[in-house]
């Protein structure tokens, strides 16, 4: 399976817009992290790290919380 980087990201972006019916980042993203968690394959998971890893700045706040989230980053800077 190969990963296509930027359409995980406009996927993920899908997902935490259909998510975001609050202003509360943190509560996004936690639901978030679990559809991802729960749905999406590990090599998507990691492929998604790495590019959050990567050019982070591409992401919405509440993804880069979850991509946190789904692999225990504590911390801003972390991504």
């Amino acid at each position: 399976m190969t990963v296509d980087a930027a359409k995980l990201v406009r996927m993920a972006e899908q997902i935490t817009a259909n998510m975001a019916y609050t202003d509360d980042v943190e509560l996004v993203a936690a639901r978030v992290a679990d559809h991802l968690n729960r749905f999406w394959d590990p090599r998507m998971r990691q492929a998604m790290a790495e590019v959050a890893n990567g050019d982070a700045d591409q992401l919405s706040p509440a993804l880069k919380a979850a991509v946190r989230q789904l692999h225990g980053v504590a911390g801003e800077g972390a991504l």
